[in-house]
């Protein structure tokens, strides 16, 4: 995380990238994560310190790399609620989807979307290889599994006009670079607003599942 970044600066970045009105569901997600934070370890407790740059701006920094008209969204192994529920209080008019198999991250986040009241999340409680897929306008992770595992996993959810914005940390590059050709070509490396180490793969179309031509 860049040392300049502060609380004050990742509430002006969410802030300018969201409806009016619901700036304040950060908030009460902030105080519901910590609460359940003392029960189960959703998030490293020094990340709580800097909870608006470490959790929330890093995920909404998502937005930024899509297209505003996008409707159905795809987050692999939601965990602790990112980027899942931050871009679900950030787009109310998106659907977004939220995919976890662990049982007290499934409780979590079914008590996160009720307790926010947000009508536009879907709880997948389950592996997504056990998801009947359905076709996604973007498909995003937050340390969800290694780059090829997760494009084959996902793969039957996309279209060719699915967009893909992967948040990789230090590992962007090298994990693009040990990807097939036909996959590799279908991304770039935008550098993360909230970390000068870190960076995100950017893409768009549709993943073939491996041993499909």
């Amino acid at each position: 995380m860049s040392a300049d970044l502060t609380e004050e600066w990742a509430r002006a970045f969410i802030h300018e990238r969201m409806p009016h009105g619901r700036f304040g569901m950060f908030e009460r997600l902030a105080d519901l994560l910590v609460e359940e934070n003392t029960r189960q370890n959703l998030v490293s407790k020094s990340s709580l310190e800097m909870v608006w740059v470490r959790h929330f701006a890093d995920s909404a920094q998502i937005v930024d790399h899509v297209s505003r008209e996008t409707g159905a969204w795809l987050d692999l192994g939601s965990g602790a609620g990112f980027p899942g529920i931050a871009l679900a209080i950030m787009l109310p008019e998106a659907t977004i989807h939220l995919v976890e198999s662990r049982k007290r991250r499934v409780e979590w986040l079914g008590y996160a979307i009720e307790s926010l009241g947000l009508a536009n999340c879907r709880m997948h409680g389950q592996r997504l290889e056990l998801i009947e897929p359905f076709p996604v306008d973007v498909v995003t992770a937050r340390a969800f599994a290694p780059l090829e595992k997760l494009l084959n996993l996902s793969a039957a959810f996309s279209t060719v006009r699915t967009e893909w914005v992967l948040p990789k940390g230090r590992s962007a590059a090298q994990e693009l670079h040990a990807l097939k050709k036909r996959s590799r070509q279908m991304f770039h490396v935008e550098q993360s607003a909230t970390d000068g180490d870190a960076a995100i793969l950017v893409g768009r179309g549709r993943i073939k599942p491996e041993g499909k031509r």
